[in-house]
């Protein structure tokens, strides 16, 4: 269930969007920008708060932010989980997240991908033009990269004649994956990462040795820094993965750099986990890495996120970076 929590850092984004409110400057549409767990989901949630309560006073604004929080604000639209076969089928999970109706990607062909389609936008679409009860309506669509291309050409004619006093609050990791107008017609709020200092305003009271590897690992991004601190064993497995990657730089017998390479053989959070660990390893290792292993990672980093064999690519990776 979303929270809305204070946020740490971004001030010149929070002050243009509380001045664009003062002044009655608000856009139809804003594109929140930027790496992962920067931060963007949750200004989109405080600022929809801000927005829905404009006209509020101070009791009547916690309840505003209590429905808000529960996704119970009629005011409020949100598509942030999806509904996917053999992934995510918890109605109970999604309601946390979404509040836009998703009974369509379960039915026959069930959606077995993290993607938005022509059907999510027709069930936000079927949604908007009801009558607000404040000043303004919001509509929430996390990771708006994920649209099929028929979702896009579908959202972007609503972005063209938007409905009244309704605004948009998108986020994406990769703006260059976008409809050039679709961030046309937006307002673009770029997030940036953190310095430490501002981090480590996030980790008071954890341990030192916890708290450094936890900076270096969130690398700006304070919703990382967050969920490490939140979840020791995520921290434990953290460490063991990275514990992992640091052998295998260090490593010279090339069956032992293959068998700590096969999380990379399969598709998942374990093989995510492995190569982030292995660049962040790399990374550390700058003074002795040559110009051939940091192409050879970036270039198994490429192959891995297309559909060749991953096998196939961890061996000659392997191979490549031979001491």
């Amino acid at each position: 269930m979303p929270k809305i929590r204070p946020i740490i850092g971004h001030e010149t984004q929070r002050e243009s969007l509380k001045q664009d409110i003062a002044q009655g400057n608000v856009a139809h549409a804003y594109l929140f920008s930027g790496p992962e767990h920067l931060g963007k989901m949750s200004l989109a949630l405080a600022f929809a708060a801000d927005l829905l309560s404009v006209d509020a006073d101070g009791e009547e604004r916690k309840r505003i932010v209590s429905r808000i929080e529960k996704l119970t604000h009629s005011d409020l639209l949100v598509l942030d989980q999806l509904w996917m076969e053999d992934v995510c089928e918890d109605w109970d999970v999604i309601a946390q997240f979404s509040n836009v109706p998703q009974v369509h990607r379960s039915k026959k062909p069930p959606a077995k991908t993290d993607t938005i389609g022509i059907d999510d936008i027709r069930a936000i679409q079927a949604l908007l033009y009801g009558k607000a009860s404040g000043r303004y309506r919001c509509c929430i669509i996390r990771s708006i990269e994920r649209m099929q291309d028929t979702a896009a050409t579908s959202f972007l004619k609503i972005l063209e004649e938007p409905p009244e006093r309704l605004v948009f609050l998108l986020t994406t990791e990769n703006p260059g994956s976008l409809l050039p107008t679709i961030v046309s017609r937006s307002r673009v709020v770029d997030f940036r990462r953190l310095p430490t200092r501002e981090i480590r305003q996030l980790l008071a009271g954890v341990d030192e040795d916890d708290a450094r590897f936890i900076q270096h690992l969130a690398h700006g991004a304070p919703g990382t820094a967050v969920l490490l601190r939140d979840d020791p064993d995520l921290l434990r497995t953290h460490r063991l993965v990275h514990g992992t990657a640091q052998a295998f730089w260090q490593s010279k017998a090339l069956l032992e750099r293959m068998k700590m390479l096969s999380p990379l053989h399969e598709r998942g959070a374990e093989s995510d986990m492995m190569l982030l660990h292995l660049g962040l390893t790399l990374r550390e290792r700058m003074l002795q890495a040559s110009a051939e292993h940091v192409r050879a990672f970036a270039d198994l980093t490429a192959g891995l996120e297309s559909n060749a064999h991953r096998q196939l690519l961890c061996q000659s990776f392997v191979l490549e970076v031979r001491v």
